[in-house]
């Protein structure tokens, strides 16, 4: 008698029950507490839909979109929000900016031009394995304004390659020689997006979400901010990652004489650069100079320069429009991010983040501003640990956090940046961090110690580099 429940206890189906009752066990248990004091029950039952969806987002118990439908719904059949409300997310140009991004991406892996970028810069920088390494880190670097997503760049793009690396040099995670070459360049391909995504605005599906939540509370963050205020830090982080990493996992093999020989062939093999590439190229270029420029110009939004290019690789054949309405991933995207921006906006209009802020701040109210930063900070960047997604981590941490910096005394503009760009460093700390990371972890080349190592001694040099001559560049270009 005992045996099928054990067996079902210990199954699939068990897993996939959990995976339902968590959520829903949360968000009811804190809709029927009582609200604390300064805190509307409109505001309370807001909350507990939003952590219910939040946590069904981290453990997926149905698709991410389908989380959001369900959630969006639970918030207007309990008259929590009205049905204009709960739809708001859909219409906000943070939300197309997005998902117009992820268009694009598409467009640049279907034309090839993301291998050709990567093989270029393999065959420039391949004869040894620490330039090997910055030849990866600079083609994630390329891709990252026009690749919203780093699942794409670091797993479909820089992992191939990495791979067929690791095998053409004999170093395979299966037989004792991941540490040839294979486990240095799998930890920098994967931590290399990590640092790219907190370069651009349009490098990760969250930081629309932290510029839109940002600007709530009157902090602009547009591309060209973003962008400028990243250039230094991000630069300087590209550049002592893989020596870090050189140093403390350094690979067996130093020199790589045949990696040039290796992407000259697969260049060879792609033949000579294709029209649509160069149509690719071009677009790219125009909407880089517009998110830089676009406001100067005729107040052009970042939404709008994203959508231009979809028209424009639309018009010139680059994408079909069934490469649109195709691409289950962007719109799954659409879905559960304008939702989610959807509750983080109205629980900052309902109240509950100012009195959070309020709350929190209470306790760190003795410290000077720059010390309750760091304190904030260091809480806000470790608490990745618990979640498995930088977007659930930026909607239910990033207004909370930011808020109650400014409430200390923090500048309000270097809170915002620091906050936004911790979200995106903090990838580098585990092995679940992100969607790509189960990719690189699950070859088999870094085991989870290790990878937890390199990790903290990362994020220490992470938040040295970013909070402090990040500050200090910050205030030289007058943002602060």
């Amino acid at each position: 008698m005992l045996t099928p429940l054990a067996n079902w206890l210990s199954g699939d189906n068990f897993r996939r029950s959990m995976a339902f009752i968590l959520p829903i066990s949360l968000g009811i248990i804190v809709w029927f507490l009582p609200p604390p004091e300064g805190v509307t029950l409109q505001a309370w039952h807001l909350l507990a839909i939003f952590l219910g969806t939040i946590v069904a987002f981290v453990i997926k118990p149905i698709p991410q979109g389908a989380v959001a439908i369900v959630a969006l719904v639970v918030t207007v059949l309990s008259d929590t929000l009205t049905i204009q409300e709960g739809l708001s997310g859909f219409s906000n140009t943070t939300s197309w900016l997005t998902c117009s991004s992820f268009v694009i991406a598409r467009a640049v892996i279907k034309t090839g031009l993301a291998k050709r970028i990567a093989y270029t810069f393999m065959r420039m920088l391949g004869k040894n394995t620490l330039f090997l390494g910055y030849g990866l880190v600079a083609t994630d670097f390329i891709l990252s304004p026009a690749m919203p997503s780093g699942n794409a760049r670091a797993a479909g793009v820089i992992f191939p390659l990495v791979k067929s690396l690791a095998t053409a040099y004999k170093s395979e995670s299966y037989d004792g020689t991941e540490r040839k070459i294979g486990s240095y360049l799998m930890t920098i391909g994967y931590q290399a997006t990590q640092i790219s995504t907190a370069m651009f605005l349009t490098a990760m599906v969250a930081n629309p979400l932290m510029a839109q939540l940002a600007g709530e509370i009157g902090v602009n963050l547009d591309w060209g901010t973003w962008a400028l205020a990243a250039i230094v830090p991000g630069i300087i982080s590209l550049i002592a990652m893989p020596l870090i990493i050189y140093r403390f996992y350094p690979p067996e093999i130093e020199a790589t004489p045949e990696a040039p020989q290796l992407a000259k062939e697969e260049l060879i093999k792609m033949g000579k650069v294709k029209f649509k590439e160069w149509l690719m190229f071009a677009t790219i270029m125009l909407l880089l100079f517009l998110w830089c420029f676009g406001k100067q110009l005729g107040e052009i939004s970042s939404a709008t320069t994203a959508l231009l290019g979809v028209a424009l690789l639309l018009l010139t054949g680059v994408l079909t429009w069934n490469d649109v309405i195709e691409d289950s991933k962007t719109w799954n995207i659409f879905i559960w991010f304008s939702t989610l921006l959807m509750m983080a906006t109205f629980l900052d209009r309902l109240g509950f983040i100012p009195w959070l802020s309020a709350e929190l701040g209470n306790m760190v109210n003795n410290l000077s501003w720059q010390w309750a930063f760091l304190f904030l900070g260091v809480a806000y960047f470790y608490g990745n640990y618990f979640f498995a997604s930088k977007a659930a981590r930026a909607g239910a941490m990033y207004p909370a956090f930011l808020a109650v910096a400014i409430s200390v005394g923090t500048p309000p503009m270097y809170a915002a940046l620091s906050l936004a760009f911790l979200v995106n460093l903090s990838g580098c700390l585990s092995h679940y961090a992100t969607s790509e990371a189960p990719v690189y972890y699950g070859a088999g080349y870094i085991d989870a110690g290790t990878w937890c190592k390199l990790g903290i001694i990362l994020s220490i040099a992470y938040l040295f580099i970013w909070l402090i001559i990040g500050g200090f560049w910050w205030q030289f270009l007058g943002l602060i």
